[in-house]
């Protein structure tokens, strides 16, 4: 039973479960900082503000981007400092994004706002938890990957539902001031907590000294200019960003995609566990298959659950099929981040990942910047919901003809 050999991996030792755990709670503490969580508190921000959906949007654009531009540099720190002091201070980044959306006085400083969230949420968050799995454990690098990724579905389908009810009940600046108040007071302390292990290494510099640290990467490691000067990194872009692009654009339009197919937006909503659980079991499944077969093996067939679920909302209108659609998309999402962070490791070694992982971080980043206004463009033109999915779906089989074509080779720098 694949799954049962997690539970044997977080019992092997302390540091093991302290090590998972530390993941764990960085990707679910990154919440603050995703679209899922920050989309809910749209119809509040605009009321407040005056703003139109276009006005909202492209502030979440603007944002998004500049935490974009900036993540290379923020990233690739973690190579440099020490990953307790990298976290202190990402901690830190997030109680202020979050006080900074609480106490927000104008619409300009709302981009600000924004961008803090998105650089210490989406961004360094998730950057911190992935870089310490990959760095921590090598055999069992797919695993530890994908049970992180359990804090972005627990926070996924737990969260969004909460900040509704306590919007409703308190307003959403003291939501987000009360977010604040909870990571400085739980989250903090808690990580701080966690990484008081003595078996794994925390700096780049470190030997790994880990039980599980068995080499299963390549001998030499690549530099971040050896990638950007290798054709076939250029390759795997279109893949990588694909879940970036389209699931950002499909969620932030999720009250239209419900109105166009006549589902209601209650039930799309209401249904954001289904995806949750094809996310859960995607990722844990596909954890011990990349350590069995490697990711590069695993990766090619990652996007077609997607391209199926657009296809289901391009061909049909039954309000059930919100339920498959939403698996599919979960079970893509799921694959991706374990799949595509093991590969980063799998393909260019540990010396440079921070600064490896955070380029190719950066260019998804952007790339969902990029989602919802182009969705909305096309609906502003007259293509209809169904007919933009199913550009989506031949995009994602696009981009999966480029990455088997590229993954063909992969083995040292070109």
């Amino acid at each position: 039973m694949p799954f049962a050999s997690y539970l044997r991996f977080a019992l092997a030792s302390a540091d093991n479960a302290r090590i998972l755990t530390f993941g764990f709670v960085m990707a679910f503490a990154s919440s603050v900082g995703q679209t899922y969580f920050i989309g809910v508190f749209g119809p509040a921000v605009q009321n407040d503000f005056d703003l139109s959906h276009t006005a909202w949007g492209s502030i979440y654009m603007a944002g998004t981007l500049l935490s974009a531009l900036l993540l290379p540099w923020t990233g690739q720190q973690i190579d440099r400092i020490a990953l307790k002091r990298y976290t202190m201070l990402v901690c830190a980044g997030l109680v202020a994004a979050s006080l900074a959306m609480s106490l927000v006085p104008s619409s300009v400083f709302l981009i600000v706002a924004i961008f803090m969230l998105r650089q210490a949420g989406q961004g360094l968050a998730v950057h911190t938890g992935t870089t310490a799995m990959a760095r921590a454990f090598h055999a069992d690098r797919g695993k530890a990957v994908a049970f992180a990724t359990l804090g972005f579905s627990v926070g996924g389908s737990l969260l969004p539902f909460l900040a509704v009810l306590a919007i409703a009940s308190i307003g959403w600046r003291l939501t987000f001031g009360t977010s604040a108040l909870l990571i400085a007071l739980v989250v903090t302390p808690l990580v701080w907590w966690l990484l008081r292990w003595k078996g794994v290494t925390t700096t780049v510099h470190d030997e790994p000294t880990h039980q599980s640290a068995q080499i299963n990467g390549p001998a030499e490691s690549w530099t971040k200019a050896q990638i950007l000067r290798d054709w076939r990194f250029y390759l795997i872009v279109p893949a990588m960003i694909a879940p970036s692009i389209i699931i950002t654009a499909l969620f932030f339009h999720h009250p239209e995609l419900a109105r166009a197919k006549d589902w209601g937006i209650a039930w799309v909503t209401g249904s954001y566990w289904i995806y949750a659980l094809g996310s859960v079991v995607a990722s844990l499944a596909a954890g011990p298959l990349i350590d069995r077969v490697t990711a590069a093996r695993v990766l090619p067939s990652y996007l077609m659950p997607l391209a199926l679920g657009l296809l289901f909302v391009w061909a049909f209108d039954h309000f059930m099929w919100a339920w498959p659609y939403l698996t599919l998309v979960g079970v893509t999402v799921g694959i991706s981040f374990t799949a595509l962070n093991a590969l980063w490791a799998e393909a260019y070694g540990l010396k440079h990942f921070g600064a490896i992982r955070s380029l190719a971080v950066s260019i998804a980043v952007f790339s969902s910047a990029l989602g919802p206004p182009g969705m909305g463009a096309l609906m502003d033109f007259g293509v209809s919901v169904e007919n933009v999915c199913a550009f989506m779906a031949l995009y994602c089989f696009g981009a999966t003809a480029l990455l088997v074509f590229a993954l063909k080779g992969y083995s040292k720098p070109a």
